[in-house]
């Protein structure tokens, strides 16, 4: 059911700061045609650059925003991902959801991360006693997914690589969630191009060329998250991960087949009066749906849908609190009008009275 959700577009000139002056060779790109019919919810935050996967966090006051940084690709499209070829991170920040936006430029560059040879797609970050944490994927020299971890003294950066990945980790999209007492856990997955399916047996293993080719049968449960808790020291894991068990509403595994409702990628975590939302994306349903559990570390019941498709195909996310409002970050392609060309957004995002989120639709103007 959908609620009404009152939400202006109120960020239109943030995607013109700094722009009218310094045109970027990717910024003078972003006038290729593309529909102009579509109606958009949220103006882009950003446009000097593609920006994509935006964490945000509050440190300090402000909305930090840890997004990816897509480029101009040669390498043709397909399901790996590979037309993803991202080689460093910038880190932007907002003095308020509707106030004015700044750039902290290149903060980590794929030179600096000696075990990684490519792609550095969705990262997040954290703070533990005035240290602030970029966690990434990237594929190793072997061309296997892992998580990297760099450190900073300011939210801003930059950012210094540990020379090695996390043990313990694979696959990409981390997300890292403090709980009120204290304790960090971290989150990770994504299938296809993410490489999560060829870990069904705890190692490596691919049996196939196609990026599905390991997926379990439809009516098998799908292939799950991971979740650990982190150490104390914030770049280790303290204990192996689990999965994350996300069950429909009579307590059954949610199923491969079900690509409505089942995990790809993306996953995040908030907690809302006391019990932990978890969302994720659906992938080739181009949804972020959630659902709610007691623990972080799951089970999770299935709820519903919180972002319907936006322009372009992926749906990548993060959900924040701020002077008692909750937003919800996003990337679609208005900019570019190509998959792999994205730019981050922000909207206003409801819980209801029972807890459920008010389903939001990103190409339609809300009332």
């Amino acid at each position: 059911m959908k609620q009404p959700l009152v939400f202006t577009v109120l960020f239109s000139s943030l995607c013109l700061i700094g722009c009218e002056n310094q045109k970027s060779t990717e910024s003078q790109e972003l006038t290729e045609e593309h529909s102009d019919s579509i109606q958009y919810l949220s103006a882009p935050l950003v446009s000097e650059i593609y920006t994509a996967d935006p964490s945000a966090h509050v440190f300090d006051g402000k909305i930090y925003i840890y997004p990816s940084h897509d480029r101009e690709s040669v390498v043709d499209e397909d399901d790996s991902g590979a037309q993803y070829d991202m080689k460093d991170y910038h880190v932007f920040s907002l003095s308020a959801p509707d106030g004015s936006l700044t750039n902290h430029g290149k903060v980590l560059d794929l030179s600096q991360v000696p075990w990684a040879k490519r792609q550095l797609w969705a990262p997040d970050a954290a703070e533990k006693a005035g240290k602030y944490y970029l966690y990434f994927p990237a594929k190793d020299h072997d061309d296997i997914f892992k998580i990297g971890v760099a450190v900073a003294d300011n939210p801003a950066g930059p950012f210094e690589a540990y020379p090695r990945p996390i043990e313990g980790t694979y696959s990409m999209d981390p997300a890292v969630f403090e709980d009120e007492d204290g304790t960090y856990y971290m989150y990770w997955g994504g299938i296809w191009g993410g490489q999560l399916q060829k870990w069904r047996t705890g190692e490596y293993l691919s049996t196939g060329d196609a990026p599905d080719d390991d997926e379990p049968a439809d009516d098998e449960p799908a292939i799950a998250p991971q979740v650990a808790r982190l150490s104390e020291n914030m770049v280790e894991l303290a204990e192996e991960s689990k999965d994350v068990l996300i069950l429909d509403a009579e307590g059954n595994p949610i199923t491969a087949g079900d690509h409505d409702r089942r995990f790809f990628e993306a996953a995040w975590l908030h907690k809302y009066k006391g019990r932990y939302y978890f969302s994720y994306s659906t992938g080739d349903t181009h949804k972020i749906v959630y659902a709610i559990g007691d623990s972080p570390y799951g089970p999770f019941t299935y709820q519903g849908v919180i972002l319907l498709p936006v322009q372009g195909w992926t749906n990548h996310h993060s959900i924040v609190e701020y002077e008692n409002q909750w937003y919800i970050f996003y990337h679609d392609t208005e900019l570019s009008g190509k998959n792999y060309l994205r730019n981050i957004k922000l909207a206003k995002l409801t819980h209801l009275e029972d807890g459920r989120i008010a389903q939001i639709d990103p190409l339609k103007a809300q009332e």
